[in-house]
């Protein structure tokens, strides 16, 4: 029965950062200073996605970077990477869940985990959308 017992608690507790932080998570994309940019955000694991700033979107947790590039008329476009790194609680695997908990974490992504906000510079583009300037008669 004690085994039985044994065996239920470690696959309970098998997969760490699957139970406790979950499988996606939330980035706050902003671009400082310039509201209603579009930024196009692209990787393996989510394919492309698009927001318009400033924005929270919800992503899939996986081992790869996510780019993102931003662009808005009369601003050079602006890039940057949403970092993808191990979650703290895939240590717990070693001491609970062992190779079946760090396998399920690592299959459902809930080992990784992104920068929670990224923030993209764009820079005005001289004169661009500046009305245009009457000449006169003889200047």
């Amino acid at each position: 029965m004690r085994a039985i017992v044994f065996v239920w608690l470690a696959v309970m507790l098998a997969a760490c950062a699957t139970i406790t932080k979950g499988t996606t998570q939330v980035v706050a994309v902003n671009t400082p200073g310039v509201a209603g940019a579009s930024c196009t955000l692209t990787s393996p694991a989510i394919g492309t996605l698009t927001v318009v700033t400033p924005d929270t979107i919800s992503l899939p947790k996986a081992s790869d970077n996510i780019s993102v590039r931003c662009s808005k008329e009369c601003y050079q476009d602006g890039a940057g990477v949403i970092s993808s790194n191990m979650e703290g609680m895939t240590a717990g695997n070693i001491i609970l869940g062992g190779v079946i908990g760090l396998g399920v974490d690592a299959v459902s992504g809930a080992m990784n985990k992104y920068s929670p906000e990224i923030q993209v510079a764009l820079i005005p583009i001289p004169g661009c959308g500046a009305p245009a300037v009457a000449k006169r008669n003889g200047a």
